[in-house]
Formats: C-alpha cells, sequence, structure tokens
C-alpha cells in the first residue's frame, strides 16, 4: 500500500526545472511548489510551458517561465543569468529536459534522430549543468538532479540513441559530483523505468509495438501490458513518485548523498 509523501522544507529556496512541461517536470515543480520553493521553469515548448505556469499563479506559487532551447549554450546561460537576477540565487536544479528519440534496431537507426538524441540529452544536460553549477559554486553550494533512466542502465531493445544519452548523463553525474563537492554542490541522478500514464509512455508502447521486433506484441495494449508484467511491483510507477525521490535528493535530507544514481524501477 501506496502510503503518504514525506514533506520536505524548500521555503526561502530557489529550483530550477528543465523540461517543466513534461510529465515529470511538472509533477516535480508541483511538488516543490507544495514544499514552499520558488521555481524556475524551462521548456522548449512555450504554450504548455505558460499554460503550466497560470496553473502554478492560480495556486500562489512563485515562480519564473522562461522558453529555453537546452542545447543553444548561449540561451541556457541567459536563462541561468535571468532567473539569479530574478530570485537573487538557485539552489536547486531537477536537470529534466531529454528526447526519447525513434524506436528502432541498431542497423536502421537513423543518424540525424541519433545525433538529435545526443544533443538533447547529452550536451543540453551539460549546459544546463555547467551554467547552473558554475552560478551555485560561486554561491557556496547546492543541489542538482540529473534526469536518468533505466535504460542508462540497462540497455532496452530499439532505442540505442536513448540509452547512449541516458548512460551518458549517469556518467556526468558521476564525474560532476566529484568535481563539485569541494564547492558544496551536491550531484545524483535519477533513473526510472516504466512511468505512467503519460506522453512517454504511451508513445513508447506504440513506436515499440510498430517495430516489429520480437521483443514486443505488434498490438500496443497488448505489448503494455507485458511491459507492465515484467515489473516486480506490477504496475507502472507514477511521475508523483519521481518527484518524491527528486524532492528528496534535493533536500537537506539527503546532505551526505552525491555521485548516486536512484534507479525507481519497480524492481527492474
Amino acid at each position: 500500500m501506496r502510503g503518504a509523501s514525506a514533506r520536505y522544507d524548500f521555503a526561502g529556496r530557489v529550483i530550477a526545472i528543465t523540461g517543466a512541461a513534461g510529465d515529470l517536470g511538472r509533477a516535480t515543480a508541483s511538488r516543490l511548489a507544495g514544499d514552499g520553493a520558488a521555481l524556475v521553469l524551462l521548456d522548449l515548448a512555450e504554450e504548455p510551458l505558460r499554460a503550466f505556469a497560470r496553473e502554478l499563479e492560480t495556486d500562489g506559487a512563485s515562480h519564473l517561465a522562461l522558453s529555453c532551447d537546452v542545447t543553444d549554450g548561449d540561451a541556457v546561460d541567459a536563462a541561468v543569468s535571468a532567473a539569479a537576477e530574478r530570485f537573487g540565487r538557485i539552489d536547486g536544479l531537477f536537470n529534466s529536459a531529454g528526447y526519447q528519440g525513434a524506436f528502432a534496431p541498431v542497423d536502421t537507426y537513423p543518424l540525424d534522430d541519433f545525433e538529435r538524441v545526443l544533443a538533447v540529452n547529452v550536451t543540453g544536460v551539460f549546459l544546463v549543468l555547467r551554467a547552473v553549477s558554475a552560478h551555485m559554486r560561486s554561491a557556496g553550494g547546492g543541489a542538482i538532479v540529473n534526469a536518468a533512466s533505466h535504460a542508462g542502465v540497462r540497455g532496452p531493445p530499439n532505442m540505442i540513441a536513448y540509452a547512449a544519452s541516458k548512460f551518458a548523463v549517469v556518467g556526468m553525474t558521476q564525474t560532476a559530483a566529484r568535481d563539485l563537492a569541494p564547492h558544496g554542490v551536491r550531484v545524483n541522478a535519477v533513473s526510472p523505468a516504466l512511468i505512467g500514464p503519460g506522453v512517454m509512455w504511451e508513445r513508447q508502447v506504440r513506436l515499440q509495438a510498430a517495430t516489429g521486433t520480437h521483443y514486443f506484441d505488434p498490438e500496443p495494449d497488448a505489448a503494455g501490458r507485458a511491459m507492465i508484467a515484467g515489473v516486480p511491483l506490477g504496475r507502472l510507477g507514477t511521475p508523483d513518485e519521481v518527484a518524491q525521490v527528486v524532492a528528496f535528493l534535493l533536500s537537506d535530507a539527503s546532505g551526505y548523498i552525491t555521485g548516486f544514481n536512484v534507479e525507481i524501477t519497480g524492481g527492474i
């Protein structure tokens, strides 16, 4: 039986979230706002971002919403500077922006999509990590959580680009944790597996089923059921359950944890 979420005190703290209009970004932002955090919301999808920002405004959450392409270093630097100017500080980061990519076996995987996945999931994560950590280092500390994936722990079929990118995020997390520990900046990662409902889960099931490979039933509903059947806990995880782990890693409750990748997989 799932119990109530633990709560953490983020009053007076400023947390930046990339991919803030996505399933995990929204869940985490809502969770942190409920714990008193001021939020910097970054996403390339401007209209969904603005709509979500209006929801937070209705709830009275302090926030700054900025459209930002994480693959553009100048845009990232400008957004981080705007956030620091608005709030005077950035205490935490959930580096969550990502792109799932195509679904195809390695021998037919399209190069242009491979490059796009790495641009968003590797270069984009690096650019945000670099900009925010530089600010935190000069400010005396902070906490960062990078969104990796179970695909970066054990590569799934038909997702060569996504798996490569998320393995890279785990490696960047471990190196950044060592580089930044002397400056009071903690860096951890979360690696969710099957999380839903939501856009990424529905897209994954539909496109895996369409690959025609022997791993997945060609009928999407049957493919989804089989995927869930492989989870020891027997169900999908929820975006709120990921947000709970992110909140813990950004909070003082995890003050002696850095360089760690938390797998949120239901036991896979």
